[in-house]
């Protein structure tokens, strides 16, 4: 059976990469779709585990191959979703994350409406601010950038079906995995995941 597609969304600084990467620790049946950007590497990032890094011109000629899930640009830069391998993890019956902003979000969902969309808010502003002050990335101007492109995210919570609250990490982490493992149980998955055991049990 095919795999299940996961979108999680998030402003800047309020966990999605950490909690992602719970997951993946967590659950051996989830992959994390690698994202294509044109912004520059930050310290310890890794080309093709953090992103996949390309030029501007490399990105634009993906979207006129219609080579991207999906694409947009936030903060400056263009990031987007490959196509191909996404389909191909999903066809090979893998669950699929995939880390995106709310405007990749809204295009996924218009084409897998079954897409299970998940928005990680942070407890304050101030706890926003703290967090992204304590990766000593940013400058002040950036950082302010960013909280005030925070707020403009945040107003798109409603287009999502979960809301975590990444106020404690270890129980923001257990939430995701639970999303995760509740859609697993569905019955139309559980009906053709064990087809067999059913024809056995009449």
């Amino acid at each position: 059976m095919s795999g299940r597609l996961f979108v999680v969304s998030a402003p800047s600084g309020a966990g999605k990469t950490s909690l992602v990467h719970a997951l993946l620790a967590a659950d051996p049946g989830v992959r994390k779709s690698v994202s294509f950007t044109t912004r520059a590497p930050r310290p310890a990032e890794t080309d093709g585990e953090d992103y996949h890094f390309v030029t501007p011109e490399q990105f634009a000629k993906m979207i006129a191959a219609d080579d991207l899930l999906e694409h947009a640009e936030v903060h400056g830069n263009r990031y987007g979703t490959g196509r191909s391998w996404v389909l191909a993890a999903l066809a090979g019956g893998a669950d699929i994350v995939l880390e995106i902003d709310w405007q990749g979000a809204r295009q996924v969902r218009r084409l897998y409406p079954d897409a299970v969309s998940v928005f990680i808010l942070p407890p304050s502003i101030a706890a926003l601010e703290s967090r992204l002050r304590g990766r000593g990335q940013d400058s002040d101007a950036v950082i302010e950038r960013r909280l005030h492109a925070a707020r403009a995210e945040i107003a798109h919570v409603t287009e999502f079906e979960y809301v975590i609250v990444n106020t404690e990490f270890a129980t923001a982490a257990r939430e995701l995995h639970s999303i995760v493992i509740a859609h697993r149980l569905l019955q139309p998955a559980q009906l053709a995941r064990h087809g067999a055991l059913l024809e056995s049990l009449k």
